[in-house]
């Protein structure tokens, strides 16, 4: 899918596509692979599908390749991943040998050459066992990290100290390593389906074949069907509102190929809502791009409540489309939402319902705060900032390269 960097001049700051190119001549020619766990579903696949066409329009050999594991595999990285962001889970020696040994297995089938080699996140980060040569590797985690269970996070440790770098999304992530760390914050590409400008009449028309009223605010939060999203404290806050204020809650939201608990987390989501008409509770296809777009366009207000969050990329969409957003005072998101300037952060039910109301109850407010969130997000997280990153990163690793 080829993407013209041209077509940001109208969209980004001043200046930015030109300093763009001037980046890639440090780097063209050179190849950069990425390697994840899944190819559809959560953000690090949506960055990866926007964010590679434009690195080969630069004139760099860009690659992508996914792990291929078992449902055991996806068990106890959904465990580890929990843990990594804090939770207190179990994870017998049996199931960490299991995650080693499936590396192993995928090293065998993947070609990981190339002179730069992004591993994205633990699933597989084990894969630096098989490095050769003088490539340089680079370990992107993009999930929170600040609090680790400690078992857990030296096992993953044991691997991260052998790559040449690591990145992530906010400085509270970083650890005490023997390696260089950067700091590159996720963004959006607002020229993407889930971004781009809709019509209104395009908007009416998705939310009616979604099943969709707009005869009342719409209170959204688009996130996977994920514990430390909160979507069951998103419905008590709802519940909370609505006693005052007539109005309506949309849980978009769908699973990711790595993500075995989404399910679970679903059914629980459906018996709080119960039978209440004004809760709506959709499951959309990972592609379901224009969909998401319609409802962050339509809602009022966005929400996301997470009580752990690496970034939160739908905060910057919901930010990017001119909305205010509640927020869960964790991870990125508190990088993004700006207390009275873009949103608000609220660590409880009943801080949610609080802001939920005043916002419902201030249209010009929330005007003026959606003003502010677009403009914040032109700013600093749009996918040409993340993608001069990736060239300045090339750059200081090709230097560190060549003084060995």
């Amino acid at each position: 899918m080829a993407i013209d960097l041209e077509q940001y001049r109208g969209v980004t700051l001043p200046g930015t596509v030109d300093l763009l190119y001037r980046l890639s001549d440090v780097a063209r020619g050179k190849s950069f692979l990425h390697v994840n766990s899944t190819r559809q579903g959560g953000g690090v696949a949506e960055i990866l599908h926007r964010l590679l066409p434009l690195l080969q329009e630069l004139g760099i050999k860009t690659r992508w390749e996914v792990m291929e594991g078992d449902e055991e595999f996806f068990s106890v990285t959904k465990r580890m991943h929990n843990c990594i962001q804090g939770a207190e889970q179990a994870i017998p020696e049996s199931l960490l040998k299991a995650y080693s040994a499936c590396n192993r297995r995928n090293l065998a089938r993947m070609d990981l050459r190339a002179d730069l080699v992004c591993i994205h996140d633990p699933q597989p980060a084990a894969l630096v066992e098989g490095r050769q040569g003088r490539d340089r590797w680079v370990w992107r985690c993009h999930i929170d990290c600040s609090h680790p269970q400690r078992h857990i996070w030296n096992f993953l440790r044991q691997f991260v100290i052998r790559y040449d770098a690591t990145i992530f999304s906010l400085p509270r992530f970083a650890h005490s390593l023997p390696v260089p760390q950067f700091l590159v914050y996720p963004t959006i590409d607002p020229l993407s389906d889930k971004n781009r400008p809709l019509s209104k009449r395009e908007v009416n028309k998705r939310l009616k074949s979604l099943g969709i009223p707009q005869d009342k605010p719409i209170v959204l939060q688009v996130s996977r069907f994920d514990r430390f999203k909160d979507p069951v404290g998103v419905i008590l806050a709802f519940q909370k509102v609505r006693r005052h204020t007539d109005c309506r809650l949309v849980l978009a939201g769908g699973g990711a190929e790595d993500d075995p608990e989404g399910a679970q987390v679903l059914e629980e989501v459906k018996k709080a809502a119960g039978e209440d008409p004004d809760i709506h509770i959709l499951v959309l296809h990972p592609s379901s791009h224009l969909d998401i777009n319609a409802l962050q366009r339509a809602a009022t207000l966005v929400l996301q409540k997470s009580t752990r969050e690496g970034f939160g990329l739908t905060v910057t969409e919901a930010l990017w489309k001119g909305k205010p957003v509640i927020g869960g005072a964790t991870g990125g998101i508190m990088v993004q939402v700006i207390p009275g300037v873009t949103g608000y952060l609220v660590n409880s039910v009943d801080g949610a319902a609080f802001y939920i109301r005043k916002l419902l109850n201030d249209p010009s407010l929330c005007r003026t705060l959606g003003e502010n969130a677009r403009e914040y997000v032109r700013s600093n997280f749009l996918i040409t900032r993340v993608l001069g990153d990736y060239l300045v990163l090339m750059a200081s690793l090709k230097q560190k390269s060549r003084k060995r």
